[in-house]
């Protein structure tokens, strides 16, 4: 086996190679993804089939001068080997290592910090009209996938690109699709035929001379171009890209490297933007992803051999308590619907779906809509369950207050992968949604302190008159035993957990069992804690909360969420709304800033967050 990818310590080293060189580096990089993401876990399928793509474009192009944006960016993997990163590719997405997406601080070859999708064309735009002020002679290219291109904002900038008319490349990688060999005959002749420059110039010259003849000459010509565009219709698969402006090349096979190459050349040729479409296989090169693409999307570490997954599990996670409850609920109500924004698996709704298809709704990388979807439905006294991850949700910020909460539709919204989600970083951490959900009126607001709760509290949701949220964490529930029958909470209800006189621990979703914990530790040591798992961030338990307070002039709020805004905000002006100013609050969360990677109880216990942390801060305040 040849050792290329090691000396590769930048895209220039890879222009030294020939395509038979370039075709064994392939190999290289894909044996180091696997083996690397084997032990680190990551998104295996989308990297693996970009590699053929991500050495074309390398070659063609002059990174940094010329600028490459990767749409998501959990595809960049092969790009990060090639642009310095090699020896510290070992260290992905682990803290303080690599991030699993590109990253600006960590290359000259990163232009975009991505993380969330259907970003890549503004941005590459932006940068287009940037180059063009300043006079620059730059190529700027965004690589998008046909996922991320269900997003409304991609076709936004589509459609702004195709307008102004500037030199931009949008490389489509196509990875759902499969390819002919005579579609892509056809494709290949056509693409030649049409992005030829002296094409173009005989086109140019035609109008031109047809329209210095006087009456008839416009007619004729827009006849001659009315029949040019019915066979386009006919023989072109990309119509609709040309209808936005934009010149198309393909479909040709991503994984010819060859091919791509004398594609990415042409574009770069051809004046105004241009839109490359590259067919690929998601997990190539290795057997398990390629199968299983949906599994290997974003995976835990697994065995090399088999593709199964390393981690023990035996207590279930709360997504997969999710998706049960909401089936045992769906079976007694037929108005309960689920939504979901191109995550079925991610968010347990799969089982809803292979259950329920006739009420099972997967919209796209569509966020925007799937929240004023759910809206219609509500409001024709349906049960819509819009399942999103916590990150997500900010994308549908303005639909939660203008279509769910100011029409007071009820929407539930399910709300995955809230507080410390681990190695996806900054761009992937679930700790706003208090914040920005807080200040909305007519919203309910819920987070559970184990799996029993998750499930009264979806219940409670789906049958609320109003609008609702549940926020509930990544990975494993406590444990605890599930009761028999789902049951509804009051709205607005407490619970007191332990009684002591010292301090009053307000805790909230994820923190209350930490919370519990470390209560009965600092009893050994005579410190008797009060412990209210208090379920609602909105509304309060108003009577409780005060009537704690001023028994024992102490709290401690304890929330995995943004300090700015979140629960202890909410404590803090309720206090202050009931003059209640002597009341000593300290407040326990995550401070303002972005919390970048790392496993989760890692991340917990850099925040203080778990129950050595919880102890030390009582201890402390007791003491001062």
């Amino acid at each position: 086996m040849s050792e290329y990818l090691s000396k590769i310590s930048s895209p220039q080293d890879l222009k030294k190679l020939s395509l038979d060189e370039l075709d064994e580096l392939t190999e290289e990089i894909r044996k180091k993804i696997i083996l690397t993401l084997s032990k680190t876990g990551g998104h295996l399928a989308s990297s693996l089939g970009v590699v053929e793509l991500t050495l074309a474009l390398h070659t063609v192009l002059d990174s940094p001068k010329d600028k490459i944006i990767w749409d998501v960016g959990h595809q960049a993997y092969a790009h990060k080997l090639i642009t310095g990163r090699y020896n510290k590719f070992s260290s992905l997405r682990q803290y303080g290592g690599l991030s699993g997406f590109p990253k600006r601080s960590e290359s000259e070859h990163d232009f975009l910090d991505t993380g969330h999708s259907s970003t890549s064309i503004s941005a590459a735009l932006g940068m287009a009209c940037a180059a063009e002020h300043k006079n620059e002679d730059n190529d700027v290219v965004a690589v998008i996938g046909d996922g991320a291109l269900t997003g409304g904002m991609a076709f936004e900038a589509l459609n702004h690109a195709g307008h102004l008319g500037k030199d931009l490349t949008v490389v489509l990688n196509d990875n759902e699709m499969s390819i002919a060999e005579n579609v892509g005959a056809i494709s290949n002749y056509l693409t030649k035929l049409r992005t030829e420059p002296m094409l173009h110039r005989i086109k140019e010259d035609v109008e031109y001379l047809l329209n210095k003849i006087p009456a008839i000459g416009g007619k004729v010509f827009n006849t001659v171009d009315r029949v040019k565009d019915g066979l386009k219709y006919l023989v072109v698969s990309g119509v609709l890209f040309e209808e936005f402006g934009f010149t198309y090349l393909g479909p040709i096979d991503g994984h010819d490297l060859e091919a791509v190459q004398e594609n990415l050349k042409r574009a770069k040729k051809i004046k105004g933007p241009v839109l490359l479409h590259a067919i690929t296989t998601k997990g190539k090169g290795y057997p398990p992803a390629k199968n299983s693409p949906t599994s290997f999307h974003g995976t835990s570490p697994f065995e090399i051999k088999t593709g199964k997954s390393k981690r023990k599990r035996e207590i279930p996670t709360y997504t997969e308590i999710f998706s049960d409850a909401l089936l045992e609920l769906a079976a007694e109500d037929n108005d309960i619907v689920g939504i979901t924004a191109a995550m079925p698996s991610g968010t347990g709704l799969n089982k809803f779906k292979n259950k329920f298809p006739e009420r099972f709704y997967d919209v796209g990388i569509a966020e925007q809509h799937a929240v004023t979807m759910g809206v219609g439905l509500a409001l024709s006294d349906m049960k819509p369950v819009v399942t999103l991850y916590s990150t997500f949700l900010q994308r549908a910020y303005d639909q939660v207050v203008h279509d769910v909460a100011l029409q007071e539709a009820p929407v539930t919204l399910a709300i995955d992968r809230a507080g410390l989600v681990g190695k996806d970083g900054e761009t992937h951490q679930g700790v706003f949604d208090y914040s920005f959900l807080r200040h909305i009126p007519n919203l309910t607001i819920m987070a559970p302190k184990d799996e029993n709760e998750l499930r009264n509290m979806l219940k409670t949701a789906v049958n609320h008159p109003g609008p609702t949220s549940v926020r509930y964490s990544r990975g494993s529930a406590i444990g605890v035993e599930l009761d028999d029958e789902i049951k509804e909470l009051e709205i607005g209800k407490a619970e007191v957990l332990r009684e002591g006189r010292d301090i009053v621990i307000l805790a909230i979703g994820s923190m209350v069992m930490p919370a519990l914990k470390a209560s009965k530790k600092l009893a050994d040591q005579g410190i008797e804690a009060t412990v209210v798992n208090s379920r609602f961030v909105k509304p309060l338990d108003k009577e409780l909360i005060l009537e704690l307070s001023k028994k024992c002039g102490k709290i401690l709020t304890i929330e995995e969420q943004a300090l700015q805004g979140g629960f202890g905000s909410a404590i803090l002006e309720m206090l202050s709304d009931n003059d209640l100013n002597d009341i000593q609050v300290s407040r326990m969360g995550i401070p303002d800033e972005f919390v970048k990677q790392g496993a989760q109880d890692i991340l917990l216990g850099k925040y203080g967050l778990n129950q050595t942390g919880i102890i030390n801060r009582v201890l402390k305040i007791i003491e001062d």
